[in-house]
């Protein structure tokens, strides 16, 4: 009977209890929330990079096809124009002016918006609606343009 006991109190030691177990449980999901929180912050912000240096290029993009054409793009042809010869245009670069067949998006798969004679005052804009696709909106929401400063 005396070795039943020893043996039974070795077991409690050696034990978790079910309070225990929940605190690790509760533990280890507020750090995984936190690691889940700072990598989505990581990954809004990369995608907000990545669609400044893609304005940033078909800027130049535009700018090239101006200084080959003649004159830019109309907001009828739009990006467009980059990849796809307008009928009326002449020295066209051959093979256009990206390396894509296609017009990119934005990282959140959004089009570009390309707009003649904005309110800056410069001959042209490229416009990425941010994260929610819409014009205005806050932080990661917020509208990116390719005169922007990087």
């Amino acid at each position: 009977m005396k070795g039943d006991t020893v043996r039974r109190r070795r077991l409690q030691k050696r034990a978790f209890t079910l309070v225990e177990v929940m605190a690790v449980l509760l533990i280890v999901g507020l750090l995984a929330g936190l690691a889940i929180q700072s990598f989505m912050g990581s990954t809004d912000k990369a995608k907000q990079k990545a669609t400044q240096a893609k304005l940033k290029i078909l800027h130049q993009a535009v700018n090239l096809f101006k200084l080959d054409t003649g004159r830019y793009p109309t907001e009828e042809e739009g990006l467009l124009a980059l990849i796809e010869q307008p009928t009326d245009v002449e020295n066209w670069q051959p093979g256009g002016y990206l390396e894509e067949t296609q017009v990119p998006l934005d990282a959140w798969n959004h089009d570009f918006i390309f707009m003649r004679d904005p309110e800056s005052g410069k001959p042209f804009v490229l416009i990425s609606f941010g994260a929610d696709g819409e014009e205005g909106g806050e932080g990661f929401d917020a509208d990116l343009y390719s005169t922007d400063p990087m």
